[in-house]
């Protein structure tokens, strides 16, 4: 008898978890219209590899648009360790990208992981590359980690890592 009374009073318990669980649970929420975070630094990095091209085929007016994207992109401080182990500037990258010597065909980003920590999130991915470098070809695939942090309402990427795979 004992047993049964035991049997009663664990079934209700559980009964009374479940329905307080689906009374306190929120609602399913509606598919959000604006892009999530990852997609905002995805298309980001697809912006400035359109901006680091149209700088390097461009002359005039339209270099220029891309010159002030790379700089809204780019925060002021921001620095790149590339693959031969030198840092880069932003101004020193802006400057070669103007010079002429390196002319950037085509190009295109492999998957993308995107880690968000508050106001700062890290892209690590790759890059597939059609160019040529002092009249040389230079194509080849890197692999890319940005540090992106959120300044305002616009992501900024603050450090940058890039290697060519071999």
């Amino acid at each position: 008898m004992k047993k049964l009374q035991m049997k009663k009073i664990v079934g209700t318990v559980l009964f009374t978890c479940v329905c307080a669980g689906l009374v306190l649970a929120e609602p399913p929420k509606a598919p959000s219209k604006d892009p999530s975070v990852a997609d905002t630094l995805k298309q980001l990095e697809q912006d400035f590899g359109d901006a680091i091209k149209d700088v390097e085929a461009g002359t005039g007016a339209s270099a220029a648009v891309a010159a002030d994207k790379i700089n809204q992109i780019l925060a002021d401080d921001w620095v790149e360790l590339g693959g031969s182990g030198r840092f880069f500037t932003k101004e020193r990258v802006l400057d070669f990208l103007k010079s002429g010597n390196d002319k950037l065909e085509s190009f295109e980003l492999g998957p993308m992981d995107v880690k968000v920590l508050g106001n700062i999130a890290v892209v690590q991915g790759s890059v597939t590359e059609k160019r040529t470098t002092d009249g040389q070809d230079s194509s080849g695939k890197s692999v890319l980690m940005d540090v992106f942090v959120k300044s305002g309402d616009k992501w900024v990427i603050v450090r940058s890592l890039s290697a060519k795979v071999k």
